[in-house]
């Protein structure tokens, strides 16, 4: 298996567990602050990821490394997780991972700058053919206009493309993990006291089905994913490998019917199959690389 199929699919089983966020994040969000969502997760992961950099006897990074786990972080530990959970109180999961969708295009066209990735022309139509129905469907759905939680969707897909990208091409020179432990590390001081601050007030009133899926965007939605995902942008390069998000929608409409009983319209699946349809187009066009 050459590296691109390699990264191909660790992107695919990364995504199949990136798509159980929303649907956990909606499943939770009624017991939960979102503040507390997006970085409480953070602080379980960031307490595990250092134990793994201390046992492991990991190198520091450099002052150059260090600062892209900064943005890093600011975009994949902060950005994403808050702006999703803010979401995730008006809307529906399966309209969440629809509009996650967009996370490729946005991703590739942060990795033309971070990452020195030249996609084809090819490769761009397919993105925005990807992106036209996404923004189609979400106004579809908001009736004609889109909705507040929409634009928290849009925050969040600009914060995950930045943390992508530069943790991909991070992932390059360090391993994967390392990169998303050391950038929950780095975070950990300025999570802490906010995600302290909007903790339940009676932790023995929120059930331990909450507690489980908040447990699951700890470990899997926030650390062990990225294992996976880092790797695979790695090794498949950012513009290929980020195509695989747009297989999200399948999954989490999946996971929404099955976790919140949540109604799929035909409508839905149909933009859903759409969107998912340019995947496979989009992995067939070259991406070049030229240096910086």
């Amino acid at each position: 298996m050459t590296d691109e199929n390699t990264g191909f699919t660790l992107g695919t089983l990364a995504v199949a567990l990136f798509s159980l966020t929303l649907p956990t994040t909606r499943f939770i969000i009624d017991h939960f602050d979102p503040v507390f969502i997006g970085l409480g997760r953070a602080v379980i992961a960031a307490i595990i990821a250092a134990g793994l950099l201390f046992f492991s006897s990991a190198n520091w990074p450099d002052k150059r490394q260090f600062y892209q786990l900064i943005i890093t972080a600011a975009g994949v530990v902060i950005g994403f997780p808050v702006f999703s959970a803010w979401a995730m109180q008006t809307l529906p999961a399966f309209h969440g991972g629809i509009m996650l969708a967009l996370l490729p295009l946005a991703t590739a066209i942060v990795g033309v700058f971070i990452a020195h990735e030249r996609p084809s022309v090819g490769y761009w139509l397919a993105a925005l053919g990807g992106c036209g129905l996404v923004l189609g469907f979400a106004l579809l759905k908001g009736s004609g206009s889109f909705q507040t939680g929409d634009f928290a969707l849009l925050a969040a897909i600009i914060s995950a493309a930045v943390g992508y990208a530069v943790g991909g091409k991070l992932s390059r020179e360090m391993s994967g993990w390392r990169v998303i432990c050391w950038s929950l590390v780095i975070a950990l001081p300025f999570i802490l006291i906010p995600a302290l601050l909007t903790m339940p007030d009676k932790l023995k009133s929120v059930p331990w089905s909450a507690w489980g899926g908040f447990l699951y965007l700890a470990l899997f939605s926030q650390l062990f994913g990225f294992f996976l995902w880092n790797k695979g942008l790695a090794l498949g390069g950012i513009a290929h490998v980020s195509q695989t998000q747009l297989l999200q929608p399948f999954f989490t409409l999946a996971f929404s019917s099955l976790l919140l009983a949540e109604k799929i319209d035909r409508i839905s699946i149909l933009f859903a199959v759409l969107v998912v349809t340019v995947v496979f187009i989009g992995k067939r066009m070259p991406v070049f690389q030229h240096k910086a």
